[in-house]
């Protein structure tokens, strides 16, 4: 078990750890082996849709304004070697100005020809295969799909560093499968989170809690960490989806013992906002340690916090 991971307990279950003046090369070479534009028709929702004489994904158009470094689409400025050969402006800077076609020193061309043909282009998302049907302007394309609904989660558990990505049943079956998390249904819970010499502990992930409720799916996060000079324990709940769906919802979080409590009541924040980003946003229920194992009784030497909560729909 990696040093700083501490154990949970549902009840009591275990915890885991730019610039130059270009200069203008407008080819007929290239030119001539450019496709006409993609046409589109508006579908009855108002969306455009590829019609069937719009250029095909892997057509010439297409490989032209692909970068053959990173394979990215080029968008401008869309830099030229002496030998005509193209790569993005990202891919300039990784090359250190050598043209990793020929070898020749880039400068500073710019081929405004391909720029111009990129501008009459309308193209589909990229995340086309996993279900947007809208096409934009080439240069549109970028900031749609920086937004686009269907683009892929990341996976939201927080034990470890994870880069898998994917669509929210594909993840609540990663969760279960490759991060073994505890899988609860319901909408209310009450978990006893347990860690001995707590005073040791300055940062810690319990196991995530991934809760089945109202046909959507929660993550339960409980951690310890350093709130400027001083230690505590938040409780933080996250929805599996987008952030307009997740204002459907709200939650309550609750801690106490001996007459005392804490409650939190709040709106679970999408998992499109990163574990850390909610955690120091402070969007939680937060314990103080001292207050933590006063609730905890006994000798205050090891930390037994129930926290319990509920997930409702609001109206």
């Amino acid at each position: 078990m990696a040093p700083g991971t501490v154990k949970m307990e549902v009840p009591e279950s275990p915890m885991r750890d730019g610039g130059d003046t270009p200069s203008s090369i407008e080819s007929s070479e290239v030119e001539s082996s450019l496709l006409s534009k993609s046409t589109v028709t508006t579908t009855s929702s108002g969306r455009k849709a590829a019609s069937g004489a719009a250029a095909p994904p892997h057509s010439n158009v297409h490989e032209l304004l692909e970068c053959p470094v990173c394979t990215n689409s080029m968008y401008p400025p869309i830099h030229q070697c002496p030998n005509g050969h193209t790569l993005c402006s990202n891919c300039k800077l990784r090359v250190h100005n050598r043209c990793p076609t020929c070898r020749y020193e880039l400068g500073n061309i710019r081929c405004l020809a391909l720029e111009k043909v990129a501008e009459s282009l309308e193209l589909p998302c990229r995340f086309q295969s996993l279900g947007c049907p809208d096409i934009f302007p080439y240069y549109s394309k970028l900031k749609h799909e920086a937004q686009c609904t269907f683009r892929p989660y990341n996976c939201p558990y927080a034990g470890s560093e994870c880069s898998v990505t994917g669509d929210i049943a594909w993840l609540v079956a990663h969760l279960r499968d490759e991060h073994k998390v505890d899988m609860h249904n319901g909408c209310t819970f009450n978990h006893r989170y347990v860690k001995s010499n707590p005073q040791e502990v300055e940062n810690a992930t319990w196991m995530l809690t991934v809760f089945n409720c109202f046909g959507q799916h929660f993550c339960l996060h409980f951690e310890a960490f350093q709130l400027g000079m001083a230690p505590v324990y938040m409780a933080f709940l996250r929805f599996m989806g987008d952030d307009n769906e997740a204002k459907n919802f709200s939650y309550s979080l609750e801690v106490g013992a001996n007459g005392r409590k804490l409650i939190w009541q709040g709106v679970p924040r999408s998992i499109r906002d990163s574990h850390r980003k909610v955690r120091d946003s402070h969007d939680g229920l937060i314990i103080q340690r001292n207050m933590a194992l006063f609730f905890s009784g006994g000798d205050r030497k090891e930390l037994k916090l129930r926290v319990t909560g509920r997930i409702w729909k609001e109206q």
